[in-house]
This record gives C-alpha cells, sequence and structure tokens, in this order.
C-alpha cells in the first residue's frame, strides 16, 4: 500500500484575493475577539465563528499534485457535488472543506501515483445563499456574490441586501447559523451595537453558503437604541415611502404615506378613504407627522402620546412619549422616527389648563391658523381665520368688533371631543386678558354669537310690527 502525505499545516494563499488570509489548512478558524455572551441567548459556547468552507457546486478550486503537472489544473465543482479529475474520474468534494477534498484526492489518486502529494486552493467561491429572517425590512433567502477582490460577503451586505432592520431590532443579538464540517449547526451572536458605537469590525462577520442570520426583537423598545438604527446604514432606506396611522387629538385624523423621493402630492385610496402622500427631505418623525395630520387640537395629552409598533413576528408593541419633555426642554429623543405600519394615539387631556393650552397652541405641533364662526351683531359676520392661540376677544375683534346693536354677552358654542355640544354665555370685556371662564382660547370651528341688545331687540319687534302698514301708509316717512 503506497503511503499518503498531506501537508495540512501549510498555509493557503487564496489565489486572487486575500479573503482567507491566516486560514489554517485543517482547522480553519480565524482569530476574532470573543463575542458578548447575552442574557437569554440560548447558543452554543463558542467565542468565534467556525470559518471553515465546506465546498459546493459552482466553486472554482485549483488542484496542484506535486510533480504530476499533467493531472494538475482547474476544476468546477459540478451540481452534482463531485469534480471531474484526469484518469481517476469523479471524487465526490461536496461539503468538504480544503484539507477534507486533498484526502479524499489523495486516497483517489493513490492507486496512480506513488505518494501523491496534493494542494487544493479555492480559486473563486460559488454565489451563496443565505436566509435571513426576524426584524428586517424584507425577510427571505438571498444569494450574494464574492466581491471583486474574492472577498466573501458579510453579515452587514446581507442586512443591507435585505432591506435593512427594522427598529425594533436587537442589536445586541444577531444570531447567525452555520452548518459545520461534522454536520452540527453552530450559533453564534454578534453585537451590531458595538459595531455602531465603537466601530467593532470583529462583529461583521464574514459569510458561507447556507448561513441563517436570524435578527431578534427587542423585548422592550429603547428609544436611543431606536434612534441609533434608523439613523445608520443598515437601516431601512430613507426614501422608501412608509405608511402611518395617525388618530386622536389631530386636526386631521386618518392614514398617510410618507416619502424623502419625489411623489404626488396629494392622493386618496378608496372611495373614502383619508390618505395623503407627501413628500419631504429626512425621516418621518411623531412631530412630523403630527404636522401632516394638521396638528394637535388644544385638548391633545402630549404627556401621554403612544405609538403602537407591530413587530414582524405580528406581537404589538407600545412605546409611551413625552412630547410636553420636546416643548419645554428641547428633549428630542422623545421625538422617535416613525416606521412602516407605525400608528400614532394622541389622547384627551380633559384637564388641561389654560396656560397649558396657551404653551401648546404657540408651538408648531398646533395648525398655523383656525377657523371660527363669529355670528350676529358684528361688523363683518361670517367665518374668520385666527391663529391657532386666539382668544374669544381677538376673535370679536377679527370679525370687525361689535356694532351698535350688539350685546356684550355673547354665546359660545363648541362640538366636544366625545361629541357633545356646550354652549356657554361669556360677557365680553375686551380689555380681558386670557382667562379660561371670561377670555378663552376659542378651538377650530368653534360658533360665536352676539345676540341683539335690548333697544336693537325693541326696535326690531316694531318695525315687524308697523313694517306692513309702513308700506302702504302716506305717513310713512316719518318713520
Amino acid at each position: 500500500m503506497t503511503e499518503f502525505v498531506n501537508f495540512s499545516t501549510v498555509v493557503r494563499a487564496v489565489v486572487g484575493a486575500g479573503f482567507a488570509v491566516g486560514t489554517i489548512v485543517g482547522s480553519a478558524q480565524i482569530t476574532q475577539a470573543a463575542l458578548p455572551n447575552l442574557p437569554g441567548a440560548d447558543l452554543s459556547p463558542v467565542s468565534v465563528l467556525d470559518e471553515s468552507y465546506l465546498l459546493g457546486p459552482g466553486d472554482l478550486i485549483t488542484i496542484d499534485i506535486f510533480n504530476v503537472p499533467e493531472y494538475s489544473g482547474e476544476q468546477r465543482v459540478l451540481a452534482n457535488g463531485n469534480v471531474n479529475l484526469p484518469v481517476v474520474g469523479q471524487v465526490s468534494v461536496n461539503g468538504l472543506t480544503l484539507a477534507q477534498a486533498e484526502s479524499a484526492i489523495s486516497a483517489k489518486y493513490s492507486r496512480e501515483v506513488r505518494y501523491p502529494q496534493i494542494t487544493v486552493n479555492l480559486l473563486n467561491p460559488r454565489q451563496l445563499r443565505v436566509a435571513v429572517t426576524g426584524e428586517i425590512h424584507a425577510p427571505g433567502l438571498y444569494t450574494l456574490d464574492a466581491g471583486q477582490r474574492g472577498q466573501f460577503p458579510s453579515l452587514i451586505e446581507a442586512i443591507r441586501l435585505a432591506g435593512g432592520i427594522t427598529q425594533a431590532a436587537d442589536l445586541r443579538r444577531v444570531e447567525i447559523q452555520r452548518r459545520t464540517e461534522n454536520g452540527s449547526t453552530q450559533r453564534v451572536v454578534s453585537n451590531l451595537s458595538a459595531l455602531l458605537g465603537r466601530g467593532d469590525l470583529s462583529q461583521d462577520f464574514p459569510l458561507r453558503d447556507g448561513d441563517s442570520i436570524v435578527i431578534s426583537q427587542m423585548e422592550e423598545i429603547d428609544l436611543e437604541a431606536s434612534r441609533q438604527i434608523a439613523l445608520s446604514n443598515i437601516s431601512t432606506d430613507e426614501q422608501e415611502a412608509i405608511s402611518v396611522a395617525i388618530v386622536g387629538e389631530v386636526f386631521r385624523p386618518g392614514t398617510y404615506n410618507y416619502a424623502s423621493r419625489p411623489t404626488s402630492s396629494q392622493s386618496a385610496v378608496g372611495d373614502n378613504a383619508n390618505v395623503n402622500s407627501v413628500q419631504q427631505p429626512g425621516r418621518l418623525t411623531v412631530t412630523r407627522a403630527l404636522q401632516l395630520a394638521g396638528g394637535v387640537k388644544p385638548m391633545a395629552d402630549l404627556r401621554q402620546l403612544q405609538v403602537k409598533r407591530t413587530m414582524r413576528s405580528g406581537e404589538t408593541r407600545i412605546i409611551d412619549l413625552n412630547l410636553w419633555q420636546l416643548v419645554e426642554a428641547g428633549d428630542r429623543g422623545q421625538d422617535l422616527i416613525l416606521q412602516e405600519g407605525d400608528t400614532i394615539l394622541v389622547p384627551t387631556d380633559f384637564n388641561a389648563s389654560p396656560d397649558q393650552i396657551s404653551i401648546l397652541t404657540a408651538t408648531n405641533l398646533s395648525p398655523d391658523a383656525i377657523a371660527v364662526n363669529v355670528v350676529g351683531e358684528v361688523e363683518a359676520p361670517g367665518p374668520v381665520a385666527v391663529d391657532a392661540n386666539t382668544t374669544l376677544n381677538q376673535a370679536v375683534l377679527a370679525a370687525g368688533g361689535f356694532n351698535n346693536r350688539a350685546k356684550e354677552t355673547v354665546a359660545l358654542i363648541r362640538l366636544n371631543a366625545d361629541g357633545t355640544v356646550t354652549q356657554r354665555a361669556i360677557d365680553v370685556n375686551l380689555a380681558q386678558g386670557l382667562d379660561d371662564e371670561k377670555n378663552p382660547i376659542l378651538q377650530h370651528n368653534d360658533i360665536v354669537v352676539v345676540d341683539p341688545n335690548a333697544r336693537a331687540r325693541l326696535a326690531d319687534g316694531v318695525s315687524s310690527i308697523l313694517g306692513p302698514f309702513l308700506q302702504i301708509l302716506p305717513f310713512r316717512n316719518l318713520f
């Protein structure tokens, strides 16, 4: 029996590019920094991902047989996983490492060549097919090509090819599952938060054919982590149109399409749908969405605003926001960046104080103008467009002020958030400052009714009685 010699300790340099620099034949592991052992991660106790390359259909390899150049040369792994070798015919290398392929080929040539010394190098790897699931824009199976320098595609490349991760993704727990040479499955967690925060490139693992990437979801939505994702280049496309719903204390509740690439200015979907398509630069935030919905009403409770977000698993997470911190202290961390399918819930604050309403209506979260109706004994009765923080006195003045027939006690009619209608009488004093009882801030569609005074009512009564006679009697001119 001929003796077989295998140079398994020779360091291989892959032809054309250094995508396997540092790979040792037989072990095929690249030294990397240990990954974090995160609580709750049911993973194998390994510190690095097995970098062994397993041959498969489509790989282009070179086979060198020492001192036998006529048997050496390039070979393409066939669809059945075999290579067709001179003299000895087909040899299966499917699922083998380079070292294992050397052993299989050496065993085949041992009958033809005395002391065969075989070297197998990977010249051009096949396309890689990887699965990406979890909190990713478009889960599914993807095909990646080796780069121009022959480098293996990385985890980040696969994430970007799948459209980017959602803002509900747990960056600390991106799991890679890989089949190893012994047939088992290895699981390792990549901490992409360390990559984004500290530039730790060791977390961007080179991929292998058949890898599965599972992106876990956050247990609880973290505003800072969500913002970190949204502003990174591994998030979803900033220019892709998203649809969000806005309900509650806003002037135009409904569903809105938003994109930062050019689109139609407005479109409706369905027979009676309230769907607007808007194009602006930058990502859609909660404050931008509220402005798209016409702004918040004076009774909006910004301290308990909520965003309902649906995860890829179908679960729903509620994100609590306090936009009042943004209004009072400029806390932009509360201005959540939205993603596809989010719903904003704006509750009603039935105990809102006049001062709070005044502050809110002065912000750009409220509309620039509202419409109120001032009817009756004013100089210019009818609809009046006024600022959102306009008081009753200012609305009367905007309608030209009282005429000489006016009674200075007016009726304020309001449609409330709960669907009821209230009416109250207010004695108007044009010198009165902001006061919830005597000079309240008006709301959209409020009606101010200015009745005639007693003298005017008397004159109207006399005129209605004597009017027909005055038209026919000759002494009508006396009146």
